[in-house]
């Protein structure tokens, strides 16, 4: 399995295989580092493809959740105490808004215009899904702590960059690019436009049954996704893949900044923790 992961407050998670570790940077100045669980079951499924993807995506979510509450308490020393039905609470509610905002407003709103012809309904609706999403990024690239979470953005993809070319140093992650082939912008990109095709295929002219398949076809849609995402980062400089990888990338240049070398330094002390520790006890470094 590669490397990946996400930027957190003030640090970055990396995961690699069942090893998972934060690296957050402490007001003290020093960079702590502690392992994370990974979420574990379903492995049949993992290599099944296009049932994958889902599974993929759920387990990102799950732990992106666990590494947001472990930075803040690093960073900030708050303490969060969550069972695992807080954890099922929170992903609920993120279906839901995305159910909500993702699928259901674009639908209404598009249902509004009264277009009769089916195909320039799809279109007309995948062009306002685009819109709502890449107005909430523009947004949020304003937001000053959002600033700084692209930056360590930034940062998760330079070092993984460098260890994809078996030089995992600060000196060489400081030359790579801050842009990724296999980062979750890209996804999400490859989602919205692969949601637009997939949806087409719905035989109904109902605004709720519209809704509805479209929720029941998430799961779809995010299979296909994940299988195009992969393919790509296997082949980052393949011509045939371009179509499908320039626009995540041109997107990223919204999510993710030039790091510091203090940010690009926490990045690292995540990755040799994932690609160098064979045990998943918790260490503190500086």
């Amino acid at each position: 399995m590669p490397v990946g992961g996400q930027a957190v407050i003030e640090g970055v998670m990396l995961q690699n295989g069942h090893r998972v570790a934060v690296a957050v940077r402490t007001p003290d100045g020093g960079i702590a580092v502690e392992s994370l669980t990974g979420v574990r079951g379903c492995q049949r499924l993992r290599k099944i493809p296009f049932l994958r993807g889902p599974v993929r995506l759920y387990e990102m979510l799950s732990l992106g959740i666990k590494a947001l509450n472990l930075s803040a308490r690093l960073a900030y020393g708050e303490q969060t105490s969550g069972s695992r039905w807080d954890l099922l609470l929170t992903v609920a509610l993120a279906v839901a808004l995305v159910g909500g905002g993702f699928v259901a407003l674009p639908v209404y709103l598009t249902g509004l215009i009264r277009i009769p012809n089916r195909v320039l309904f799809n279109l007309a609706e995948g062009g306002i899904r685009l819109l709502l999403f890449f107005a909430y990024l523009y947004a949020i690239s304003f937001m000053r702590d959002i600033r700084r979470v692209f930056q360590y953005h930034g940062a998760e993809h330079k070092v993984v960059h460098a260890y994809e070319a078996g030089k995992p140093t600060l000196e060489v992650a400081r030359t790579k690019s801050p842009l990724h082939p296999r980062c979750g912008t890209a996804f999400l990109l490859l989602f919205v436009a692969i949601s637009i095709l997939v949806f087409s295929l719905l035989p109904t002219d109902s605004i709720w049954l519209k809704i509805l398949g479209r929720i029941l076809l998430l799961p779809v849609v995010a299979g296909i996704a994940y299988e195009v995402l992969m393919l790509g980062g296997r082949h980052p400089d393949a011509w045939w893949m371009r179509p499908f990888l320039l626009p995540g990338l041109w997107l990223q240049r919204l999510t993710t900044r030039e790091p510091t070398e203090e940010q690009l330094e926490v990045a690292l002390a995540a990755l040799r923790y994932v690609t160098e520790h064979k045990a998943e006890s918790r260490s503190t470094t500086s």
